[in-house]
């Protein structure tokens, strides 16, 4: 010991005590918390479940200081991350984003407010705001652009790994109010849109992932959100990703979310159908000028995990529920009443079951790039009542927004990969194919202790 002094520490009488403390931590310092410290995940995952009484899919992070569970309804084409500052929100690392900040610039926020009640999570002077929506309501108002921690579980893609921490977090605060028509214990929305403060891109700017997220919803059990790139693992060891098919994703020039997005350019997933197909024959007299987007940003086809069910414009419904039914009667299925919320019903008598689902006519969304898009029983028939299936697809009316909302039902058990820097989705079609499911994702791994991650991505100094 002696000798190593001698070379490494100077004389007590020479060096400081900071210098001595510093080169004492040195020599002492746990070579695993140097090892924790550069650990940068290379993606991120969190479970996703389907409430049964109002069919919205909800996910949970933690937030805050100290953190604590936060569950949030999933918005696909959500702008960002809105939570609810008036009840209990209580952390030590609260920080309002202050006018003309990076933060306020990042999420497009407009105006300086100033509150007159005293200070707290959602009210501050000097704070600029933006406009959090609930998509399901379709409702708005006017909310504080804040920052806290998020922490969430990082993974290799086969199981969850450590938690992982985002120190400084853009999102909105939103009065009590906005929960109206939400999921019961949820605090918010969790928006996966293309904009730069939606989860997608605050993740990957904070871990220098891939601008990549994945999503697998489940019927029934815990489904899955991958941030980052795959592999994209399910029992029994299959790699999603690996059969994944790929359309360019569409930018809609005006938001369809609410009233208050109205203007802005979307932040929802758009894809190009160019026609359907039932059991491979063409739909007939489908007006192909409903399935483009025009410039008012009406039309086109958009991905929503919002609507629980497919939504057609009119006559789409029309032209595609007359050729399934009679596609269907060719298959000797009886037709019977509809049962609310759909128009179109079967006996459920005649109908066999495969590993697809049940034995009936497929649909095929034909794409821009010549692939297809199938939907199969297990996505297209919804079990209503013991003996009566109905097609899982509700009537939009005439001349809505959009004239084909892909819903959750259709999204089920199927992965879909949003490539924002490539502006691509790709699509797995129906895991059953390949014997599994997206309930199927390994959460059963235990977390170590969060880390706290600092860089340029996620502080935005």
């Amino acid at each position: 010991m002696n000798l190593l002094h001698s070379f490494l520490l100077p004389p007590l009488h020479m060096a400081t005590s900071f210098q001595f403390l510093l080169l004492l931590l040195l020599f002492i310092a746990p070579s695993s918390l140097l090892a924790q410290s550069s650990f940068r995940p290379k993606a991120l995952v969190v479970p996703v479940t389907k409430e049964a009484s109002t069919l919205q899919y909800v996910t949970q992070i933690h937030q805050r200081t100290p953190l604590v569970p936060v569950n949030l309804v999933l918005d696909l084409g959500g702008q960002f991350l809105w939570v609810d500052c008036d009840q209990n929100y209580t952390s030590s690392t609260y920080r309002p984003a202050r006018c003309n900040s990076a933060q306020c610039s990042l999420a497009d926020a407009s105006g300086c407010g100033e509150c007159f009640s005293p200070p707290r999570p959602g009210c501050n002077n000097n704070t600029c705001g933006v406009l959090p929506d609930n998509t399901v309501t379709r409702t708005a108002t006017s909310g504080e652009v804040a920052q806290d921690v998020v922490s969430v579980q990082s993974t290799n893609g086969f199981n969850p790994g450590r938690n992982v921490t985002v120190s400084r977090f853009i999102f909105s605060c939103a009065p009590t109010f906005l929960l109206n028509g939400l999921a019961k214990g949820v605090s918010g929305m969790a928006g996966l849109g293309r904009t730069k403060i939606a989860f997608p891109s605050q993740f990957a700017s904070a871990f220098s992932f891939n601008r990549k997220f994945a999503i697998c919803l489940a019927s029934s059990s815990k489904g899955v959100v991958f941030f980052g790139d795959g592999p994209y693992v399910f029992l029994p060891n299959v790699d999603a990703s690996q059969s994944l098919t790929y359309t360019p994703l569409i930018l809609n020039p005006v938001s369809t979310a609410s009233a208050s997005t109205q203007g802005q350019a979307s932040s929802e997933y758009f894809i190009g159908v160019k026609s359907i197909k039932i059991d491979q024959k063409v739909v007939p007299n489908i007006n192909t000028t409903l399935l483009s987007i025009n410039k008012e940003g009406f039309g086109g086809t958009k991905i929503s995990t919002v609507n629980p069910y497919t939504v057609l414009e009119a006559s789409i419904f029309k032209g595609v529920t007359e050729a399934f039914v009679s596609a269907s009667a060719a298959r000797n299925i009886t037709r019977v009443g509809g049962v609310a919320p759909f128009e179109v019903c079967f006996s459920a008598k005649n109908v066999g079951s495969t590993r697809l689902g049940a034995a009936v006519p497929t649909i095929e969304l034909v794409l821009q790039n010549s692939v297809s898009w199938f939907i199969f029983g297990a996505n297209s028939m919804v079990q209503v009542k013991d003996d009566v299936l109905c097609l899982g697809v509700v009537n939009g009316g005439d001349n809505p927004r959009t004239s084909i909302v892909i819903g959750g039902y259709q999204l089920e058990n199927n992965l879909l990969q949003f490539d924002l820097a490539s502006s691509r989705l790709g699509f797995s079609s129906l895991l059953f194919g390949r014997m599994t499911t997206c309930a199927n994702f390994n959460f059963t791994s235990a977390p170590s202790t969060a880390l706290r991650h600092h860089d340029q991505g996620s502080d935005f100094e």
